[in-house]
């Protein structure tokens, strides 16, 4: 029995090391699926085939993001409930917002390489609604631009640290830009469209995290952004965007200097974003409440 129970032990597997094994598998389903295309006939074929394909390439970059260490910037001032929890178990959030078909997948990958893996608990719910910034974030709108540079890393240009507010058609013009170049963060789609209010501002704003710090040398010419996005019901919700530098550089500015810095501070502390506030709207998306036919299009995926 004790034998037993170390070779278990031994075969245990944490959070960054599985989400490596799965970045590989999540690249042999995409090479499965560019094989069996090759066969097929068809545009509707071939376009199911890439949108498949686009799926296993997000997550396999999500996975490749978990995979690596983080430490939690000091400049960011101390982690939310949440984001303490992702510190703690970098699965949590994929593993959340993953759909049924999604988790089944992974478990198989475990079973089939012979590793024991626990998934984390439930991340704490995310607060609803716009977050009430602290006396200590009050103060730092004082401080300047909030999005700090990394050490070793060249400093954000000047053009990079403003917030922008943009409407629903300019933001989701952005989302498609960085789907039609691939860009691996965020991308267009009919639910997105439908769900975004078309009579509110939405924001962003260049905020790389440290990994995703632009480094044009190694491939990565984009700015990661945070978007502050206002939904039909009026919620604002967060999120990331990869935005190409020169498309970032000709949107307008107009939101005055220290608003932009407490927009981007509620930006940072706002814990739900689009993903999980869909789970929460699917019981009632529809014609009827927000002019949305769900069997048309799968809505936002993880």
């Amino acid at each position: 029995m004790l034998i037993s129970r170390l070779r278990t032990r031994a075969r245990g597997i944490d959070d960054r090391e599985l989400a490596a094994l799965l970045a590989d598998r999540a690249l042999w389903e995409i090479r499965v699926l560019a094989v069996d295309a090759r066969s097929q006939t068809g545009e509707d074929s071939s376009a199911e085939a890439v949108e498949k394909i686009n799926n296993w390439a997000d997550f396999c970059h999500a996975m490749l993001g978990v995979s690596k260490k983080h430490h939690w910037p000091p400049s960011r001032g101390t982690p939310s409930r949440r984001e303490q929890a992702m510190l703690d178990r970098p699965m949590s959030y994929r593993w959340t917002v993953s759909s049924p078909e999604r988790r089944a997948w992974i478990v198989r990958q475990i079973d089939s390489a012979g590793f024991d893996w626990t998934p984390p608990p439930p991340l704490p719910r995310p607060r609803i609604g716009v977050p009430a910034l602290s006396m200590w974030q009050h103060l730092r709108l004082l401080k300047g631009w909030p999005v700090k540079t990394p050490p070793g890393r060249q400093r954000l240009p000047r053009q990079a640290r403003v917030l922008k507010a943009l409407d629903r058609e300019a933001i989701f013009a952005l989302y498609e830009e960085a789907g039609r170049r691939r860009l691996g963060l965020g991308k267009a789609s009919p639910w997105l469209h439908a769900h975004l209010d078309p009579d509110a501002p939405h924001f962003l704003f260049p905020d790389p995290a440290d990994y995703y710090w632009p480094a044009p040398d190694t491939g990565r010419p984009w700015w990661q952004c945070r978007v502050l996005l206002r939904m039909v019901d009026g919620e604002q919700v967060g999120g990331s965007l990869a935005v190409l530098p020169e498309t970032f550089t000709a949107l307008p500015s107009t939101v005055p200097r220290l608003r932009q810095r407490r927009l981007a501070l509620i930006a940072r502390a706002t814990e739900r974003d689009a993903g999980l506030w869909n789970r929460d709207h699917k019981s009632d998306c529809g014609p009827e409440t927000c002019e949305y036919a769900p069997a048309h299009d799968p809505g936002v995926k993880s």
